[in-house]
């Protein structure tokens, strides 16, 4: 089965690439994975703090994650997989894709206006070349109807 691969996040244009992800695995009989990226956590002295901390970033990330997905079968009826892992973004990414054959593309969210995300900056730019798997920017301008035409 195809799936694609989302990362969300906070931004607005992180809902675009989903909507976009979504649609095209309807129309493909494929599914979407979403992915949340908890940053690596910098060193705390006192290790009750720093679980502590690790643990509001998985619970913030865990909701940010289940809204998308109520979201995604509410609109969809699709029934997406969930993944929420700590660490260097790029380095997950790659992980997730060396790991599930299934996953046959990566979509990002580019914002509206401004410089690209982190990720967007990573794998248009330095891995650009290096992804075994399609590489799909979705503008963050795109309205609803300008996606479910084009997807």
């Amino acid at each position: 089965m195809r799936i694609y691969l989302v990362v969300i996040d906070e931004n607005p244009e992180s809902e675009i690439a989903l909507r976009f992800a979504a649609r095209r695995a309807v129309k493909t009989g494929g599914g979407v994975e979403i992915l949340a990226l908890i940053p690596p956590a910098e060193f705390v002295a006192f290790g009750g703090v720093q679980a502590t901390i690790e643990d509001e970033a998985r619970i913030h990330a865990e909701a940010l994650v289940a809204g998308a997905a109520g979201t995604l079968l509410e609109e969809s009826g699709l029934r997406p997989s969930i993944t929420v892992r700590q660490g260097e973004g790029p380095k997950i990414i790659r992980d997730m894709i060396a790991e599930n054959p299934d996953i046959s593309a990566l979509v990002l969210g580019a914002a509206a206006s401004g410089a690209p995300g982190p990720l967007v900056a990573h794998f248009a730019g330095t891995d650009a070349g290096a992804l075994p798997i399609p590489l799909m920017i979705i503008p963050g301008s795109l309205s609803r109807e300008a996606i479910d035409r084009l997807s």
